[in-house]
């Protein structure tokens, strides 16, 4: 019961990895705000994890839903403990080929949402100084990906807003750090993914598959926890080793061909 006493705002929590996250802090002890644009999926989503988390829709990328969302909490729980920045839409269309609307709505929601979401509860963070907060950041943040203008330069955008916070946040005891997931199993992904993206992702991550929502919610239930006390500023990779990765083939030393010994 790693996060008992705490209160919590996941966005984007009515499916995928934010339920997942929300129903991991609600097993550790957390009260959870359920924040989505989908009221009926957020109802649901907290219905199904019981009496210890709330729905609040809401988009983020709007002030006043914001302020209704923090609000909401305030009422319902008396404070913020944690907040975990998951809502985000993606896009995957070539740079040539992205519209001025499409690039903004992107940014708007990832990184302005974000921004929004995070100054509100701050706010109220540094007036107990005391609070964590994880944005969920991108591996499309870290590397050039094909079709990723708006959404990569979106998540970059939230990673270099994490080291920013991070610092000047600090001195209210608030700790701010990232998670950059690799390719997740979820409904998303299942329905937006081409067979030639799964063979490239089967192909350049080292563990060879995709992560599970589930292994995203255990490192967020870590950042928020005690035992990350003094970790700030960082962005977390779970990526099955993406990241990490060069070259890679299937190499024998005994039978590899040398270069100039070619056939």
């Amino acid at each position: 019961m790693r996060l008992s006493g705490k209160t919590a705002i996941v966005t984007g929590a009515a499916r995928g990895i934010g339920q997942a996250i929300a129903v991991a802090f609600v097993n550790e002890g957390a009260q959870v705000v359920i924040c989505d644009r989908d009221e009926a999926a957020a109802v649901a989503a907290a219905k199904e994890i019981g009496p210890s988390a709330i729905a609040v829709a809401g988009d983020i990328s709007s002030d006043e839903d914001v302020e209704k969302v923090v609000s909401s909490a305030l009422e319902s729980f008396g404070k913020i403990d944690i907040l975990v920045n998951n809502a985000g839409i993606g896009a995957t269309t070539l740079f040539l080929e992205s519209s001025r609307e499409e690039f903004e709505r992107v940014v708007r929601i990832n990184l302005t949402g974000t921004f929004l979401m995070s100054q509100a509860v701050a706010r109220k963070m540094a007036a107990k100084k005391s609070g964590k907060i994880i944005n969920i950041a991108s591996l499309s943040g870290q590397k050039g990906g094909v079709g990723r203008s708006a959404y990569g330069a979106s998540k970059a955008g939230v990673e270099l807003l994490n080291k920013v916070m991070a610092v000047e946040l600090a001195d209210y005891g608030i700790n701010v750090n990232a998670i950059a997931p690799g390719p997740i199993l979820t409904e998303v992904s299942k329905t937006m993914h081409t067979l030639e993206t799964r063979d490239a992702y089967h192909r350049l991550v080292p563990q060879r598959r995709y992560g599970e929502p589930s292994e995203i919610a255990d490192a967020a239930v870590f950042l928020a926890s005690d035992e990350a006390r003094y970790i700030t500023g960082h962005t977390l990779n779970v990526d099955g080793g993406f990241l990490a990765a060069g070259l890679l083939f299937p190499f024998d030393p005994k039978t590899a061909t040398k270069i100039g010994d070619e056939k």
